[in-house]
Order: C-alpha cells, then sequence, then structure tokens
C-alpha cells in the first residue's frame, strides 16, 4: 500500500521532479553549464570588441613569461612586434569551456598569420587534464602554463583575455566569456597588425 502512494505521488509530482533535476545538473555538472552558456554566447550578445577610442589610455603590459608543455619559454620580450592574444582558462571553468570552441575557431582560422601569436594559458595544477580536454574536444589551441605574470594582465578571474598590440600596450583586457570568432573582432585584430 504504501509503495502504490509513494508511486502516485511521484507521478503526480513528475513535472517538479524533473525540474528540480534539470537544476541540479546545471548546478553540479560543469559541462552542463558550458552547454547551457555556449548557447547564450551564441545569441551574439557576449562578442568581443576592442574598442578603438580606448587604445591611447592603454599602457605597455608589464614582462610576462610561459612555458609550452615541452618546457621551451616564451617572454614578452620574444614578442615585440607582433600582436599577442593570450587567453588564460581551466578545465573547471564552465565560461572557459563555453567559449573555447569560438576561440579554437578563432586561432585555426589566423594560427598562419605570421604577426600573430596566440598564447592560451592552462590554469588548472593538473597540465594533463587540460592536455586530455584539448585532446577529447579535437582542438588545436597551443597550450602554456604560466610562469611570470602581472596582476595588470591576469588577477585570477576565468576566463580572462589580453590582447596586445604590436608595440606591448594592453588593447583589451576582457575578464569573463565572449565570442571571440566573429568578424568584427577578427578585422579589429588584423588593424592591429
Amino acid at each position: 500500500m504504501k509503495f502504490k502512494n509513494i508511486l502516485a505521488k511521484i507521478k503526480k509530482n513528475a513535472g517538479s521532479i524533473l525540474f528540480y533535476a534539470v537544476i541540479l545538473i546545471f548546478i553540479f555538472s560543469p559541462t552542463a553549464k558550458a552547454w547551457l552558456l555556449q548557447g547564450i554566447i551564441s545569441t551574439g550578445f557576449f562578442k568581443a570588441e576592442i574598442k578603438k577610442e580606448q587604445l591611447k589610455d592603454f599602457s605597455v603590459a608589464p614582462a610576462f613569461s610561459f612555458t609550452d608543455p615541452n618546457g621551451n619559454t616564451i617572454t614578452s620580450e620574444s614578442l615585440k612586434g607582433k600582436v599577442v592574444f593570450i587567453n588564460f582558462w581551466a578545465t573547471w571553468c564552465p565560461p572557459c569551456r563555453a567559449e573555447m570552441p569560438s576561440l579554437d575557431k578563432l586561432y585555426k582560422d589566423l594560427q598562419s598569420d605570421d604577426h600573430l601569436v596566440f598564447l592560451f594559458v592552462n590554469e588548472d595544477e593538473d597540465t594533463q587534464k587540460a592536455i586530455k580536454y584539448i585532446e577529447n574536444n579535437n582542438f588545436s589551441i597551443p597550450l602554456y602554463n604560466r610562469l611570470s605574470v602581472s596582476a595588470e594582465i591576469f588577477s585570477g578571474t576565468l576566463p580572462t583575455t589580453i590582447v596586445l598590440n604590436k608595440e606591448g600596450k594592453i588593447v583589451l583586457k576582457h575578464e569573463g566569456m565572449a565570442d571571440y570568432d566573429n568578424e568584427k573582432f577578427i578585422k579589429q585584430l588584423k588593424e592591429l597588425e
């Protein structure tokens, strides 16, 4: 008798149970959150933009250095004369995961441009986890780890994207997710060359 009562209550409240189950999935699953945020990014409300009227207000970026998985070091000094696109991200960060397809497409479209350098900086403690994430999603982005970076460039907010012009000035600092693979932003990057 009790089992029938329980079954009747479940049937009566099936909609509510399903609703709360979906909410719990989005709360506890980074993949589900990333999927939802990716849908939000695709609406076009989160397009990246380099605002020309602010270019004169930016200062030269402080020195920084990163390493690739092979231990090769990249420094700000070695990138002088190039436009530098830096993205700080982590596999556990749903907004980072949401913007990753856009970033990967941007990288694939512009990787052959000799005047542009992409640095995707992994903030996971376990680099292998980031490498596995990139491989499992068929992303092509080059992975780097942070050696030394000032708070002016990266204060800990994920994701954070920085663009430096050829003079090493910060022309974009965006904290939070965005769509970088859009015609306007690509044009703005190319105009910096």
